[in-house]
């Protein structure tokens, strides 16, 4: 009898071991941006404008799938005074209200919050930016308007947690009643408000618009380009384009049975 043996060779491929990698997430710095360190002291780098973050580590990032319902930033005309408010800080336990940054030329209302992905995709770079504007004459101020009934990790405790943690150079407010979220028309988070303040003159909106293309799942570097080319418009007083990008980010959480 004869055997016949027909062989085939065929290049394999082995799985065992492999692993899936996202690419590295480099920080890059904002335009003529100065860095701070995750502990809060202030490193100034070498040159001022578009340079490369000196002596950072890139971290390969893992890959996060959002699964939040997005919402963009919207309906607020440029033009728009800022309302007046009167909000605790948990942090401090100290009362702001807009009248406290009367004597700045600009003023940058943020709503954020502690759960949101989008929030924390940018956090630490919201610090970093705020810390070099606001010695630029930059007032800032974040509140966080969302409802404890059915997102209790925002609430005031864990607010002031979020605060010191983070170092926030910024008071950190609690809108209990939500009713200052109305009064701007916030309707997400992060979203941003930039006023400007031409002498006695209220507050006026000039940039409603996003902090960068960058996103948690996108794979766009956080450059905060958008947002701090419309602060250094205001700061040397330039026109700033009426053209802006919305932010993008999840609902601000409303107390349940409210009606918009």
């Amino acid at each position: 009898r004869t055997l016949l043996i027909m062989a085939a060779a065929t290049g394999a491929v082995s799985s065992a071991g492999a692993r899936l990698l996202s690419p590295p997430r480099t920080l890059t710095t904002f335009r003529a941006f100065l860095f701070v360190s995750s502990t809060c002291s202030p490193s100034i780098s070498s040159k001022l404008g578009l340079s490369p973050l000196q002596h950072m580590k890139s971290v390969p990032a893992r890959k996060l799938v959002i699964r939040a319902a997005r919402t963009e930033s919207k309906g607020v005309s440029l033009g728009f005074r800022a309302p007046h408010f009167q909000l605790p800080e948990p942090l401090t336990g100290k009362m702001w209200k807009l009248e406290d940054f009367e004597s700045y030329p600009a003023l940058l209302v943020m709503f954020i919050c502690n759960h949101c992905p989008f929030v924390k995709h940018l956090k630490k770079d919201i610090v970093k930016l705020s810390n070099f504007y606001m010695k630029k004459g930059l007032a800032v101020v974040a509140i966080s308007s969302n409802s404890v009934a059915t997102h209790p990790q925002d609430g005031p405790q864990f607010m002031a947690e979020e605060a010191k943690l983070l170092c926030y150079p910024f008071p950190y407010l609690y809108d209990e009643s939500q009713e200052v979220a109305r009064e701007f028309r916030a309707v997400c988070t992060p979203e941003f408000f930039l006023f400007k303040k031409d002498g006695r003159r209220p507050f006026e909106l000039v940039y409603h618009g996003q902090f960068d293309d960058s996103r948690p799942s996108n794979n766009v570097p956080v450059t905060g380009r958008d947002l701090s080319l419309a602060i250094d418009c205001v700061l040397s007083a330039q026109p700033i384009s009426s053209v802006q990008k919305p932010s993008v980010g999840c609902s601000i959480k409303w107390h349940p049975g409210t009606n918009l």
